[in-house]
C-alpha cells in the first residue's frame, strides 16, 4: 500500500481504488432477498429451528389459530405440601370447604383462575331453594324437665338408721403387701355388669368400713362368668366369703370361687339342659355333688398348707342364669351364710332357703320304750353331765358342715332377685330403713346403671361394717 495522497505503484493497489471509488455504480438488487428484515427473519428461522424442525427456504408460516382453553397449571408443592398436593381435590359442592370475608370467587374458581399461585380452593355455592341442615340437639337446659324412672329420682344418702356409723365413708388404709406375693393382693371394690336374655345383672364386691380401717384385705371374693355361647350360654355369679380373724380368709375365698367355676363351666351343657327342661332333682344333685367336690379340694388345700379346716373355710353363693330370653329359671345353690331376697311390687321377700334342723326324736311311750320314771316318781337314769371320752380307737369327729342350700324358682317381668353375702344380708334383715330405701331404688323395670348400683349397695348402717357383696338380676 502506497502512502496517503500517493499514486499507486503497483497494480495489487486496484481493489482498494475499486472499492472506495466514486465513479464504481451500485450492484443493484440481488436474486436472493438480501434486505434487513429478510435477515432478521432469517436468523429467526434459524435459532427457532433448534427445538424443532427448521422451515425450508420459501415455505409460509401457517395462519395463525385460537388455542384451545386449557386449565391452569397447578405449580410444584413445597416439600412439606407433596403428600396434600398429590391428594385429589374434592369436586362436590357438598364436600366443598367454604370461602374466608377476604377471598374472591372469581380469582378462586377454577375455570376464571389465570395465574394460581398455589392449590385451588373451593366454595360450596349457595343453591336457591337448597335445604338447611338442622341444628344439633344439644344438651337440655338446666330448667327443662327430664323423665327419668322412679327408681333413679331419688338420690343417694350415705347411711340409714339412727345415726352416722363410727368408720370413715372412705378406706383410710391398705392393706400389707409382700413383694414376693403380690399376686395375693385384692382391690378394695370390684364392679360388674351385663345383659343377657330377659334379665339384668348388676354385682358388687367391697371392703367393709372395718377392714378398710384396719388396713384388711377384703374377705370377700367376687367371680362372674359366661360358658357358652348364643341361647345355650349360662352365666355364673359366684361369691364366696373367707373365715372372720383369719390370716388366708380372702385367699379362701378365691380359690372355692375359681373352683365351683371351673366345674360348673366343665357340666354347663348339661346344667342349661336341665335348667331349660325344669329338671329340679337332676340340677340339685348335680349341683350338690358339685360343690361338695369344691369344698374338700379347699380343705386338702388347707391340709397342705398345714391349717386346720376350720381357719381355711369360707360360705359360698352361687347364682344360674339362663342366656335364653324364653327361660325366666333362676337357680341359687351354696354354703353357709348370706341371704336371697327377691324385691317384688315394691316390697322385700326373703327367699332364703331354709334347712330341715329336725332332728329324730325319742322312742315313742309304749312302743319299746322304758318309762321316765317309776310310779313312785323315781327316775330310772340319771345323768351326771359327764362328757364320754372319745375312744382312741375311733377317728376324731369332723366338726359339723354346713347343709347344702338349694332353690331354684321362675322369675317375673319386673322382679329384682338379690344375693348377697352377710354383709349386706345382715343390715337388710335388721334395719328397715335400709329395706325402705333400696326398695324404693331398685323398683321398678330399668336397672340402674353400675355407677348408681354402686352408690346404692354401700349405703352404711351404724352397728354393721363387714364386707358386701352383692349381686342383682333385673327382669324385663
Amino acid at each position: 500500500m502506497s502512502q496517503p495522497g500517493g499514486r499507486p505503484a503497483r497494480h495489487e493497489d486496484d481493489w482498494w481504488g475499486q472499492l472506495y471509488d466514486d465513479s464504481t455504480e451500485d450492484t443493484g438488487p440481488t436474486a436472493a432477498p438480501d434486505s434487513l428484515d429478510d435477515r432478521f427473519a432469517s436468523a429467526k428461522k434459524t435459532v427457532g429451528g433448534r427445538r424443532g424442525v427448521t422451515a425450508e427456504p420459501g415455505d409460509e408460516p401457517p395462519p395463525p389459530t385460537v388455542p384451545a382453553q386449557r386449565t391452569p397449571a397447578v405449580p410444584a408443592a413445597p416439600a412439606e405440601d407433596v403428600r396434600a398436593a398429590a391428594k385429589p381435590w374434592p369436586w362436590d359442592e357438598e364436600d366443598q370447604e367454604p370461602l374466608e370475608a377476604d377471598d374472591d370467587p372469581a380469582d378462586l374458581h377454577p375455570a376464571t383462575r389465570l395465574d394460581p399461585t398455589g392449590p385451588p380452593s373451593y366454595a360450596a355455592p349457595e343453591l336457591p331453594g337448597s335445604p338447611e341442615f338442622p341444628e344439633s340437639p344439644g344438651f337440655p337446659e338446666a330448667s327443662s324437665a327430664l323423665a327419668v324412672p322412679a327408681a333413679a329420682s331419688a338420690s343417694s344418702v350415705d347411711y340409714v338408721g339412727s345415726g352416722p356409723p363410727t368408720y370413715d365413708a372412705e378406706p383410710t388404709a391398705l392393706p400389707a403387701a409382700d413383694p414376693d406375693e403380690l399376686d395375693d393382693l385384692v382391690a378394695d371394690t370390684v364392679l360388674e355388669g351385663a345383659r343377657y336374655g330377659a334379665c339384668t345383672l348388676r354385682a358388687v364386691s367391697q371392703r367393709g368400713d372395718s377392714a378398710r380401717y384396719r388396713g384388711e384385705p377384703r374377705r370377700d371374693a367376687l367371680l362372674t362368668a359366661r360358658f357358652g355361647a348364643g341361647e345355650q350360654a349360662l352365666v355364673l355369679v359366684a361369691m364366696a366369703t373367707g373365715a372372720r380373724a383369719t390370716p388366708g380368709a380372702h385367699r379362701a375365698a378365691a380359690e372355692l370361687c375359681e373352683w365351683i367355676a371351673r366345674a360348673v363351666g366343665r357340666s354347663h351343657q348339661r346344667l342349661t339342659e336341665d335348667i331349660q327342661a325344669a329338671r329340679r332333682g337332676d340340677l340339685k344333685s348335680g349341683l350338690h355333688r358339685l360343690t361338695d367336690r369344691s369344698l374338700g379340694k379347699l380343705r386338702a388345700s388347707a391340709a397342705q398348707q398345714g391349717i386346720a379346716p376350720e381357719e381355711y373355710a369360707a360360705s359360698l353363693r352361687c347364682l344360674l342364669l339362663p342366656a335364653h330370653s324364653q327361660c325366666r329359671t333362676r337357680v341359687f345353690f351354696g354354703v353357709g351364710e348370706g341371704g336371697l331376697f327377691r324385691l317384688r311390687g315394691g316390697e322385700w321377700q326373703d327367699i332364703e332357703p331354709r334347712v330341715d334342723t329336725d332332728t329324730p326324736g325319742e322312742p315313742v311311750l309304749g312302743f319299746g320304750s322304758l318309762p321316765a320314771e317309776t310310779p313312785a316318781g323315781d327316775r330310772l337314769t340319771m345323768d351326771l353331765g359327764i362328757p364320754t371320752p372319745p375312744s382312741p380307737y375311733e377317728p376324731a369327729p369332723e366338726p359339723p358342715r354346713d347343709p347344702f342350700l338349694f332353690r331354684a324358682s321362675v322369675a317375673r317381668p319386673g322382679d329384682a332377685l338379690v344375693m348377697c353375702t352377710g354383709g349386706l344380708a345382715d343390715p337388710l334383715r335388721g334395719e328397715p330403713a335400709l329395706c325402705a330405701y333400696l326398695a324404693r331404688r331398685w323398683s321398678g323395670r330399668t336397672p340402674p346403671g353400675l355407677a348408681a348400683f354402686l352408690a346404692d349397695a354401700q349405703v352404711r348402717v351404724k352397728g354393721y361394717a363387714d364386707d358386701r357383696t352383692a349381686a342383682a338380676v333385673w327382669e324385663a
